[in-house]
């Protein structure tokens, strides 16, 4: 079950870009792209007559993607046998998280942990140091955004797999379709207090990123604090807009500031700049002061 009852624990990656965890080409320059995590891909991008392939390189990759820094996950497979292949290749000390794709219900969830568990025991990896990203890929699974979001206390978030779930739905993969499924993924981890990931587009077009900047910046304003991404050109931009600018962070810590000096003087509420600040207005601002530490 999971009792996280606030992001104060979870990492926060704000691009997450997925690379073939079997194209050494691609894992050798991760470290030119930026990204905050890499996803070395077991799963779509990797054809299954290399699957054992990947496996065997998947470790030594995530130690050449976090060499300066970044965080290195695994997306595994579905399929229960090959999620287990999976893992036991991946579950290592210098993998932060797992990606679990095609969650449908909160036991997927738990089998995996349970998985982990025995392997973190049997590698004398420290107990919980894996953590579990779940990908909602289908109309069933966003019927149990809460199950899975509760599942387990190794959840730290949950992103919506757009192209997999417009086809699930039987819609095209708009930014108009995409909102309502996208905010459900928001509501369910703000309930639960693990990260909400993702933005309302498809993952799959690129092309115009001036476009994409301005859904992301969209997706900020829903709650997302992070993305998966496919293509190197939307690092930055996911780096940019999921960080507050110095102006939001100095009128945040001014705001929590007055906010507290009306406290002390035994007021709920504050002016500040013109506006009203209660409790809800002061957590959402804390909420951008704790993105620099």
């Amino acid at each position: 079950m999971n009792t996280n009852t606030s992001y104060s624990d979870s990492p926060m990656w704000r691009s997450m870009l997925f690379i073939p965890a079997h194209r050494n080409d691609f894992v050798g320059k991760a470290n030119q792209r930026g990204a905050d995590a890499y996803v070395l891909d077991l799963e779509d991008s990797v054809p299954e007559a290399v699957k054992n392939e990947a496996r065997e390189a998947v470790v030594n990759a995530a130690g050449i993607v976090a060499q300066d820094g970044a965080a290195a996950l695994v997306r595994i497979n579905q399929e229960l046998s090959q999620a287990i292949a999976d893992l036991e290749a991946c579950v290592h000390v210098g993998v932060q998280a797992i990606v679990a794709p095609k969650v449908v219900c909160g036991r997927q969830i738990q089998e995996l942990s349970e998985h982990i568990d025995r392997l973190e025991a049997e590698r004398n990896i420290v107990a919980g140091h894996t953590r579990l990203i779940a990908q909602i890929e289908c109309v069933h699974g966003l019927a149990n955004v809460d199950d899975i979001a509760a599942s387990s206390n190794r959840l730290l978030g949950m992103s919506l797999g757009s192209e997999d779930f417009s086809a699930s739905a039987g819609m095209q993969p708009t930014p108009e379709g995409l909102l309502a499924p996208n905010q459900a993924i928001v509501f369910a981890c703000r309930r639960a207090g693990i990260s909400p990931f993702g933005f309302p587009a498809s993952i799959a077009d690129y092309s115009d990123i001036e476009r994409f900047r301005d859904t992301i910046q969209f997706a900020r304003q829903l709650g997302f604090v992070g993305a998966l991404c496919i293509h190197p050109s939307q690092v930055a931009i996911l780096n940019e807009e999921f960080a507050p600018s110095d102006a939001e962070i100095e009128r945040a810590q001014a705001l929590v500031a007055a906010y507290e000096q009306g406290l002390s003087e035994g007021k709920g509420a504050v002016e500040f700049q013109g506006s009203m600040v209660d409790a809800p207005v002061a957590a959402r601002a804390r909420q951008i002061i704790r993105t620099i530490y």
